[in-house]
């Protein structure tokens, strides 16, 4: 975690009441270039409140500041040039807004900064929406959530993820992490085993000593796509998304006085998700369908 403005990390270490997730990102040359179809993307917008149509200049342009070390959220592919499912997603609200837009990358640690000294318009990089970062920053509705999951071995006969059903069962979490406070606090029969890194905790399940393994969900779905899961395991209940503990989810942030660019992202994020791109882009980025089944 870099201070109090921090990544939406895949993960990694969380103390209760820190809203932030904290891991290794998935290496680029291990993002395959076709995925398989996942369930259609759960739905973060509410019909019922629709947002209003934007009010932006026809001359403006919108400047997005991302990442490129961070995939498969945005990372820079072989040609060199920006790609991600941040990036996806912001050249995508540009053409619905019919707008010109350019995506820039910043390192991490200045991200902020450069918004804040107009060196661009809008964060579209896994930035958390914390209490914190709510203080410097006007954020969107979220275009993204990290659920946590169970996995199980194939052959571990584990047919529910319930309290009762995981009640004397071993299940590995990372420990220090929010996953790890969200076991005990709501499966307190269950026997957790409290690992130091989650290599160490997916290890116990795929080596038998453990029954489940509880984490990050979208972790939890690359690991299980990748060669070094070989196959052992699968996704089972949930997914869980109490906000106490996982956070309120990933939006794009503005600066505080652009109330009228935020109400336009906002609108665009509405549209991609009730004309199916956003489903489009879920499928094409996360090769196992984190808040589904496998």
């Amino acid at each position: 975690m870099r201070g109090t403005l921090g990544r939406a990390r895949l993960g990694g270490f969380l103390g209760l009441g820190l809203w932030l997730l904290a891991a290794q990102p998935v290496p680029a040359q291990q993002i395959p270039t076709r995925l398989p179809a996942a369930a259609d993307a759960p739905s973060l917008w509410d019909t019922r409140r629709r947002p209003d149509p934007p009010d932006l200049p026809a001359a403006r342009q919108i400047r997005f500041l991302t990442e490129d070390d961070y995939p498969p959220f945005d990372f820079t592919g072989a040609s060199g040039a920006l790609e991600g499912f941040n990036v996806d997603i912001a050249r995508a609200v540009c053409t619905e807004l019919k707008i010109s837009c350019t995506v820039q990358a910043r390192r991490w640690d200045t991200i902020v900064a450069a918004l804040e000294a107009d060196q661009g318009d809008v964060i579209a990089a896994s930035l958390a929406a914390t209490p914190e970062a709510r203080m410097r920053l006007l954020f969107t509705a979220p275009y993204y959530l990290t659920p946590a999951r169970f996995a199980t071995r194939r052959d571990g006969g584990i047919a529910e993820a319930t309290p009762g059903g995981l009640a004397g069962k071993h299940v590995a979490v990372t420990a220090g992490t929010a996953h790890e406070a969200y076991l005990r606090l709501l499966f307190p029969q269950t026997a957790i085993l409290a690992k130091p890194t989650d290599a160490a905790a997916r290890e116990a399940l795929q080596q038998g000593e453990a029954d489940a393994l509880f984490g990050d969900g979208i972790a939890i779905a690359f690991w299980l796509n990748g060669t070094s899961s070989a196959g052992c395991c699968r996704l089972v209940g949930g997914p869980y998304l109490e906000s106490r503990f996982f956070g309120e989810g990933v939006a794009m942030a503005v600066r505080p006085a652009d109330q009228a660019l935020k109400g336009a992202l906002d609108f665009a994020l509405f549209r991609l998700w009730e004309r199916g791109i956003y489903a489009d882009l879920v499928r094409r980025w996360f090769p196992v369908d984190p808040f589904g089944g496998t």
